[in-house]
């Protein structure tokens, strides 16, 4: 007896991408998401611009590298535009609707609960273990009362970056290339090598720019096989949110995207051997975090 696919809910997930499955809609469907996207974006900050007055250079130049409250939350909610001309573009050129990219909402909600709760668990208790051999101390960033203070908009500002991503990768490229092909080395694999790609960022990471990108794209994996497996979008978003929070609101490299975060590290994000160092621990926390929402789902 043949055993079913472990990704068959991605079948339901993925049905109304399959309705109009023209390869020109794909292609056609990015371009209007790009020209769209970056028009609002443009657009967004020079409202930015224009609100700040006599300190916007100041505040772009924060908002270029994250390494203020207030630059951070910015460069974070600017990710916003994107989602708006995805949703122009899965409108108008796929003519599907927009929410269906996160699969049945009441199941995608439930979903990231029951995952939610035990990944969080999980990753902090870990975080807060005693490495062995030397551990590097933490420099405080953020007073906390003001850490606390800015707690809801930077969990916005977080929320906005995160589900948009996911909606980009997981949700429409994911969904809409399976509607050209069966293979899921295809429509798994092409949207997460392209997650890597947009993490990859030699300006700020220098040397470590191509370990970190590889990181994202094994990130992506995770992520595609939890959409998956559970056909819908809220796993993934759990796991994406609790990963981000650790490493933007907690505990940040310190430097370019430490603005919002309660301590940084005393390496920077270009810093080859202490980074090099964290990225196998950082990797066998992406596995137990994988398995733990896959063993979340099964209850």
């Amino acid at each position: 007896m043949k055993r079913p696919s472990p990704y068959a809910p991605h079948d339901s997930l993925a049905a109304p991408s399959h309705a109009r499955p023209e390869p020109w809609r794909l292609g056609l469907g990015m371009v209007v998401l790009l020209v769209a996207g970056y028009g609002i974006m443009s657009t967004y900050w020079a409202l930015v611009q224009a609100l700040a007055g006599a300190q916007a250079p100041a505040v772009i130049s924060d908002a270029e590298n994250g390494s203020s409250p207030i630059g951070l939350i910015l460069l974070l909610i600017s990710f916003g535009a994107l989602g708006l001309g995805l949703a122009l573009s899965v409108q108008q050129v796929h003519k599907r609707s927009f929410l269906g990219l996160f699969g049945p909402l009441d199941l995608a909600w439930a979903q990231f609960k029951t995952v939610l709760l035990p990944v969080a668990g999980l990753t902090f208790f870990v975080a807060i273990l005693p490495s062995p051999g030397d551990t590097p101390t933490l420099q405080t960033n953020l007073p906390f009362g003001y850490w606390l203070v800015l707690l809801p908009l930077s969990l916005f500002a977080l929320a906005v970056q995160i589900v948009t991503e996911e909606l980009l990768f997981r949700g429409y490229l994911q969904q809409h290339l399976s509607a050209l092909t069966n293979d899921p080395r295809i429509w798994i694999g092409v949207p997460s090598a392209l997650f890597a790609l947009g993490h990859y960022a030699p300006a700020e990471a220098g040397a470590n720019a191509v370990p970190l990108a590889i990181w994202a794209g094994l990130f992506g994996l995770a992520m595609a096989d939890l959409t998956a497996r559970s056909g819908t979008l809220g796993p993934a978003i759990a796991v994406h949110f609790v990963n981000n929070a650790l490493a933007i609101l907690f505990v940040s490299f310190k430097g370019d995207l430490s603005g919002l975060a309660l301590f940084t590290l005393p390496s920077a994000m270009d810093d080859v051997a202490p980074v090099r160092a964290a990225l196998p621990v950082d990797l066998l926390m992406l596995l137990v975090t994988w398995l733990a929402a896959r063993v979340a789902l099964r209850r």
